[in-house]
């Protein structure tokens, strides 16, 4: 209730007063309520399901009638992770509104894994794989990632060869924290396939660009994708560890909801970033 509230800028109070508003008026109960959770009826569910397909009708509609008029209007909530907004989102987000002056972009980045519905979100870029099977998927590219630690850390520590001996040898090892994480392993390519390293640290954040100031000032091997961190590599400021088994590459794309699908801001923000972001990716991992 809260977050709907927010999200359409009234009071909890005055969201749970228009709901039981609805329910009077349908002689339903649409959910049920507890002093711990609040959760829906079938009534609720049959409810919600009839007014998606409402709600996606009138989006169909209103972006056809968009299209004729080729001039996509509103405000477009976009979420990003800390490394991907900062360097590949933001930078693109002037030259779409140049061309499409009477839409608002709402970027807001955040390394913790976002509810699209919850939080009043059109679309959300991301790295890895989405939990929520229900939201529309577009793929972007697969990221290579690398392991890498300041030349300082190194000279203090040693360069391991392998995700054996970063594990053996007690490396630090620097954490991106999840809400709920209770250990962390890496994934590392070895010649029997992909195995996972369980690695520790006493460095944790929840913001992927403070991990990497750590690793530049010489505290930790963090694990990163190329993108992030080809200036730093290009520099020295950075190098490369563990080559024998390096990361994975890890999945980047965009979520977004299946009522979004036809709203033509949505597709042409996806469309304009998308062709730009690849080839970023591209030029800084090839230039790194």
């Amino acid at each position: 209730m809260s977050a709907a509230g927010r999200d359409l800028r009234i009071s909890p109070a005055v969201t749970s007063s228009r709901i039981s508003q609805l329910e009077e008026h349908l002689s339903v109960r649409l959910f049920q309520r507890t002093t711990r959770s609040l959760t829906p009826t079938e009534q609720g569910k049959a409810f919600y399901s009839g007014a998606c397909e409402i709600l996606e009708s009138v989006d169909s509609a209103e972006a056809r009638v968009v299209n004729i008029t080729d001039n996509p209007k509103g405000s477009l909530y976009v979420a990003a992770p800390f490394g991907v907004g900062r360097r590949l989102i933001a930078p693109q987000v002037p030259s779409f509104i140049a061309e499409y002056p009477e839409v608002k972009i709402r970027l807001r980045l955040t390394d913790r894994k976002v509810d699209l519905t919850t939080e009043g979100l059109d679309l959300a870029f991301f790295l890895g794989q989405p939990e929520d099977s229900n939201l529309r998927i577009r793929k972007i590219s697969d990221v290579e990632r690398v392991l890498c630690a300041s030349p300082e850390y190194i000279a203090a520590r040693g360069n391991p060869a392998s995700g054996t001996e970063l594990v053996t040898n007690k490396h630090e090892c620097l954490n991106l924290r999840f809400p709920g994480a209770t250990e962390f392993e890496w994934r590392l390519q070895t010649d029997e396939g992909t195995k996972k390293f369980r690695v520790t640290g006493r460095y944790e954040s929840d913001d992927g660009d403070v991990l990497t100031e750590w690793a530049l000032g010489g505290n930790g091997i963090v694990m990163k994708p190329i993108f992030e961190v080809a200036d730093h590599l290009n520099a020295g400021r950075l190098i490369p560890v563990a080559s024998q088994n390096p990361p994975t590459p890890i999945q980047m794309a965009c979520l977004f909801t299946h009522r979004k699908r036809q709203d033509p801001k949505t597709r042409l923000f996806m469309d304009f970033v998308i062709e730009r972001i690849s080839k970023a990716v591209r030029d800084r991992t090839s230039g790194s």
